[in-house]
């Protein structure tokens, strides 16, 4: 018997509208309330920051996140682990439903993000801002194990008279209400949907619209399932009752009392969100109500599966790889299905190869079942409502894979749709319905709705694609009686945020003396530093070596820096940074140049935290030139030699010395990219100095006969900071001839040069001279 399309639950939109408004991140937020507050982003790296909510059991929504885009591999992680970490952590699609690492710069976005197929906050820990390439954690938050994120609240059922009655009432969000099994006999002249403060209705109430935006009285219902959203910025936290009442006659119909802090998630509205344009829909299977509803956005589309299942059956609908035939074999599709026992739904992206139950990575086959890393299916949400499964999905409109077929928005489709049993592996089974005829689709077309609705309803959605740069405002007022939202901190705590970006003022840093140290967290210091020569014609800065007779008391100042764009550290060494390296008397990973039998020091100021790995940076000397000795594995440690900075016990084990307080040649965040900078010079003057309180660590070294000749000065714990030392046997030599016998060349005008590149070379000779005296004066600060 065909099922009555016409009456089923108008919810089924709802999470269709959800998922296709959370692609939009270029919204106005109109409410201060944005569900439970985790907590705030920590400041680690690339400027990460934000407010962390909880919109709902698997939806994280991030108020005014940041992030510089500089990093190589970052992605938003959640898991279950004590720490932050990709080991064990699961990798969660951006905004848009992307798996592409986070290239693009957020200035004051609000992002909304789901959690895995599967997942609810319960089974999460932390939510981190993980970079993939150098295992750092740019920022994160924890997530409490008692955490009360915000559901759809069930309360009582409507009775009265007029044969006014209703299942009980759901409060799916703080402004939409799903109203099951509502009846009324549509005899009273003047019945409206009615909400007011206090407990029990009043003329002093407002009247709401009902399902179709309509404020007519209302007509005969019979046992029909309505959802009923609230006008403006009204929400259930200012209202104190909902039911029928009659305008004309002041009479009570019906009604229930709210109780008083539910805990529901913000309606889309309240997360900045505004569906504009209609949805598209089909119907697949009239008998058991299969319909398939969606939208494209941007590269991507969101579609929803309902269907009315028996238990344990799935929902699967694909693009054929014949776009004249539905031809199932060779088909791309999603194999989909609610969980009626616990409400989790399931969404997976299966290849056909055949008719038959996969075995061996042939026939119907999750795409994971054939080769890893190939689901190219984001599961969004997910409801079982009144037996209607319900599950909207995510993926992009060209194939990522060598198992996804691509969709046309230019042309029609032709599609595949099955239903059928799921086996024990939760896979399919066999296909009891299935399409036997072509059946198209146009995906592009211009939205169309082309399933039954209740009389004069309407469907909408948006697919609007967001502006990265556009402002973000918000609205500070709303309805009274709104739970604590824990508005985001006005105050802006100093961080550790490397964009790239020069200060526009130059504050020559110099290091205090001990007995003024600040028990405040940033201390400026004031330092001169060498003028290098304008960029190679290979684009990277040349970065004056500082030579072996330079210092002359052989004391370097070792402190964290950012890695200046394309012309830094990657143009320089050959390898990608992740946005920090070894700044040495000021400069950006300069070549050393070092006598044996001579003793150096230096003073390490690069985190001593190890809580806090992006910000902990002990400094070691090896004859490897990678660095991040405490993450190799053990047959690569040995491989490697240490000259300086670790502490080996007698029974073998390493322990990094050359830790002290951190200090940070910083950037202002406001001023342009390093990449503008031709010379490492003009961007170098622009940096400001740093310091956390706390002394800096120091480490000795006497390079010797069985040093190399090369050797690197690099983090313990981070790959790819540091850069080359040479060791000579002594400063007499080619090295220190040469550079003189350059320099006095230049000066004589024997070399053509233009005057700024001799003025240059002279002010470096000076300069450097500079630092070393104010750096040796310093030592008696340590």
């Amino acid at each position: 018997m065909s099922l009555p399309l016409k009456d089923k639950p108008w919810l089924l939109l709802f999470g269709l509208l959800a998922a296709l408004c959370s692609l939009q991140s270029h919204c106005q937020a109109a409410y201060p309330y944005y569900g439970t507050k985790i907590g705030s982003l920590t400041r680690l790296h690339h400027g990460v920051s934000g407010d962390v909510y909880a919109v709902d059991s698997r939806t994280i929504f991030i108020k005014k996140f940041n992030y510089d885009g500089e990093a190589p591999a970052a992605y938003f992680y959640v898991g279950s682990t004590g720490k932050p970490s990709n080991e064990g952590g699961l990798r969660l699609r951006d905004e848009r439903g992307g798996t592409a690492s986070l290239t693009r710069r957020y200035r004051n976005k609000d992002v909304t993000l789901s959690l895995p197929e599967g997942k609810t906050l319960r089974d999460i820990k932390w939510f981190s801002v993980w970079c993939d390439e150098f295992a750092v954690n740019f920022g994160d938050v924890s997530i409490p194990s008692n955490l009360d994120f915000p559901r759809p609240q069930k309360i009582n059922g409507l009775r009265g008279v007029h044969g006014v009655s209703s299942d009980n009432i759901v409060i799916v969000d703080a402004q939409t209400l799903l109203v099951p099994n509502f009846s009324y006999d549509g005899q009273a002249p003047d019945a409206k949907f009615w909400v007011g403060r206090g407990q029990r209705p009043t003329p002093e109430g407002l009247r709401i619209p009902d399902e179709n935006g309509k404020e007519n009285p209302l007509r005969r219902y019979d046992r029909k399932t309505i959802v009923l959203t609230l006008p403006e910025d009204l929400t259930i936290f200012d209202i104190g009752h909902f039911g029928v009442w009659c305008e004309a006659f002041t009479v009570d119909f019906g009604h229930v009392s709210l109780p008083a802090d539910l805990n529901v998630p913000p309606s889309l509205k309240m997360l900045g969100i505004s569906p504009q344009s209609k949805l598209n829909c089909e119907v697949l299977y009239d008998d058991l109500a299969f319909e398939v509803r969606w939208a494209v956005a941007g590269e991507s589309i969101v579609v929803q599966l309902v269907a009315k299942l028996e238990p344990n059956n799935y929902m699967s609908f694909g693009i054929s790889p014949n776009k004249n035939i539905s031809q199932m074999i060779g088909a791309d599709a999603v194999v989909a299905w609610v969980d009626p026992e616990t409400g989790n739904g399931f969404a997976q992206d299966y290849y056909l190869d055949g008719k038959a139950q996969c075995s061996g990575g042939r026939g119907a086959c999750p795409d994971t079942k054939i080769a890893e890393k190939t689901n190219s299916i984001r599961l969004l949400n997910a409801a079982m409502v009144n037996g209607y499964s319900i599950v909207t999905y995510q993926r992009s409109l060209a194939a990522t894979d060598r198992l996804d077929l691509p969709i046309s928005v230019n042309e029609p489709e032709s599609v595949v749709w099955a239903i059928g049993p799921l086996n024990d592996y939760r896979e399919v089974s066999f296909h009891s319905f299935y399409n036997k005829h072509l059946h198209q689709i146009e995906f592009g077309r211009q939205p169309k709705w082309n399933c039954p609705l209740p009389e004069g309803a309407k469907s909408s959605g948006n697919s609007a694609e967001d502006e990265d740069d556009a402002p973000q405002q918000q609205s500070s007022t709303g309805g009274a009686g709104y739970p604590p939202a824990g508005r985001p901190s006005s105050a802006e705590p100093e961080e550790e945020f490397y964009d790239n970006r020069p200060q526009a003022l130059h504050r020559t840093p110099q290091p205090p003396a001990p007995q003024k140290r600040q028990e405040t967290a940033i201390i400026t210091q004031r330092r001169p530093v060498p003028t290098p020569k304008p960029v190679n014609s290979d684009g990277a800065w040349d970065i004056p070596a500082i030579q072996c007779h330079e210092p002359e008391d052989g004391v370097f100042y070792a402190q964290m820096g950012p890695t200046g764009g394309k012309h830094g550290y990657p143009a320089i060494t050959g390898h990608v940074g992740w946005g920090i390296s070894w700044y040495i008397n000021g400069l950006l990973i300069p070549e050393l140049h070092v006598v044996r039998g001579k003793t150096y020091t230096f003073v390490v100021e690069g985190g001593n935290n190890p809580d806090i790995p992006a910000k902990y940076h002990p400094f070691y000397i090896s004859d490897d030139p990678v660095g991040g000795y405490e993450h190799k594995r053990e047959e690569e440690k040995k491989a490697v030699r240490i000259f300086a900075g670790v502490h080996r016990s007698r029974s073998g084990q390493v322990t990094p010395t050359g830790v002290g307080r951190l200090c940070n040649w910083t950037p202002d965040v406001e001023g342009p990219p390093a990449d503008d900078y031709q010379s490492f010079g003009a961007y170098q003057r622009t940096l400001t100095l740093k310091c956390d309180a706390g002394e800096p660590g120091v480490i000795s070294w006497t390079p010797d006969r069985n040093t190399p000749d090369t050797v690197y000065y690099h983090c313990f714990t981070h790959r790819y900071l540091g850069w080359k030392i040479h060791v000579h046997d002594s400063c007499d030599g080619d090295n220190a001839a040469a550079a003189s016998e350059r320099h006095e060349v230049r000066l004589a005008g024997a070399e053509p040069a233009p005057v700024n590149e001799n003025y240059a070379a002279e002010t470096i000779r000076h300069e450097t001279k500079m630092a070393s005296a104010l750096l040796r004066l310093s030592r008696r600060a340590y």
